[in-house]
C-alpha cells in the first residue's frame, strides 16, 4: 500500500516509517523542513512538503496515497484546546481527499476520551461526543467523515515512551529540574496508561492494514502507572528529592501541566488485542525512565 504519513519526522512518525517500509508498504512522509526531507529520504520514504496549517497540502498528500495515517499534532499543550481544533480541521482536509473511495484513514486521539462514568479503565467501545477532554474534537471530525462514507479508524494514545521521550513525562522532567524536586499530587495514586513506541507503531500498521471503518484501538501496554511511581523514577534519574504537592498548590508548581498531573486515566487495550491480534511486548514506562539519559 502507498501510505501518506503526517508527522513522519516526529517521535512516533519517525519510528512508523521503517515499520511500514519493512512490512512492504511505500511511505510518503509529510515534512515542513529541509532537515525533515533529508531524514525521510535516508529512511527510504518519499517526501511531501506540507503543514497542519495548510489544508491544501494535506489534501494533496492524501490524493497521492492508497491509505493515510495521521500522527501529526501540535504538542504545545499550553494551547491544547486550540490545537485540538486545528487537528479537527486537518482531519477534515485529509478525509475530503478520500471521499468516494474505501482508502483507509487512520487518525489519532487519546485514551482519555474513552473513559467511562464510573472510574473503570478507558475502553475502545466508549465514545462520548460530549466528553470534556478537548481531544474529542479529533474523533468528532472522524465521525463526520464516517457519516460521509470515508473509511476512518482511530488509534488512541497513552503516554508513548522509549528511553528518550515519554509523552507528558518529558515536560515533567523539565519542571523537576527547574523546581529542584520531583513531585506528585496528593498521595500520587492517580494513574497514567503507557505504551512503548515500538508497540504503538506496530498498532498503527495493523490498523491501516485492517481497514475497518469506525474501529477504535488503544495503544496501551500498561493500563496505569501511578504518578508516585513516575515521580520516584524521575527522582532516581535526576538525583532529586521526591515530594508530594497538595492539590491546591499543583497549578503553581506544574503550570499548564497541572491540568493533567492529578488525573486518574487508566486505559485498557483488551479489545484491541482481541480484535487485531496485537500484543504489546515493549519495555515498561518505569524501565525506560530508569534507562533515560537525564544528563543529556
Amino acid at each position: 500500500m502507498r501510505i501518506f504519513l503526517t508527522g513522519a519526522t516526529g517521535f512516533i512518525g519517525s519510528a512508523l516509517v521503517p515499520e511500514l517500509i519493512n512490512a512492504g508498504h511505500e511511505v510518503i512522509g509529510m515534512t515542513r523542513s529541509d532537515a525533515g526531507a533529508q531524514a525521510l529520504i535516508a529512511a527510504g520514504a518519499q517526501v511531501h512538503r506540507g503543514t497542519l496549517e495548510d489544508p491544501e497540502s494535506l489534501r494533496d498528500g492524501a490524493m497521492k496515497a492508497e491509505g493515510v495515517i495521521h500522527t501529526a499534532f501540535d504538542h504545545d499543550f499550553s494551547r491544547f484546546v486550540e490545537n485540538c481544533e486545528k487537528d479537527k480541521r486537518a482531519i477534515a482536509a485529509l478525509g475530503s481527499a478520500l471521499a468516494g473511495s474505501d482508502r483507509p484513514l487512520v487518525i489519532t486521539s487519546g485514551t482519555g476520551v474513552g473513559s467511562g462514568a464510573h472510574g473503570e479503565p478507558a475502553s475502545e467501545d466508549v465514545f462520548n461526543a460530549s466528553h470534556p477532554n478537548p481531544r474529542i474534537a479529533s474523533e468528532l471530525a472522524g465521525n463526520a467523515l464516517l457519516a460521509e462514507g470515508v473509511n476512518v479508524s482511530v488509534v488512541r494514545l497513552p503516554q508513548v515512551h522509549d528511553a528518550f521521550r515519554q509523552g507528558l513525562i518529558t515536560p515533567l522532567i523539565a519542571i523537576a529540574r527547574e523546581k529542584g524536586v520531583s513531585a506528585y499530587v496528593g498521595e500520587g495514586r492517580n494513574r497514567w496508561p503507557a505504551g512503548h513506541v515500538t508497540d504503538v507503531v506496530r498498532l498503527y500498521r495493523l490498523a491501516v492494514e485492517k481497514r475497518e471503518p469506525g474501529a477504535r484501538y488503544h495503544a496501551v501496554g500498561e493500563e496505569g502507572v501511578s504518578s508516585r511511581e513516575i515521580a520516584e523514577a524521575l527522582g532516581r534519574g535526576l538525583n532529586l528529592p521526591v515530594v508530594s504537592i497538595p492539590p491546591h498548590e499543583a497549578a503553581a508548581h506544574f503550570g499548564w501541566l497541572a491540568m493533567f498531573t492529578a488525573l486518574d486515566m487508566p486505559a485498557s487495550s483488551a479489545l484491541t488485542q482481541s480484535r487485531l491480534g496485537w500484543h504489546p511486548t515493549g519495555r515498561t514506562l518505569i524501565a525506560d525512565l530508569d534507562e533515560a539519559r537525564y544528563a543529556q
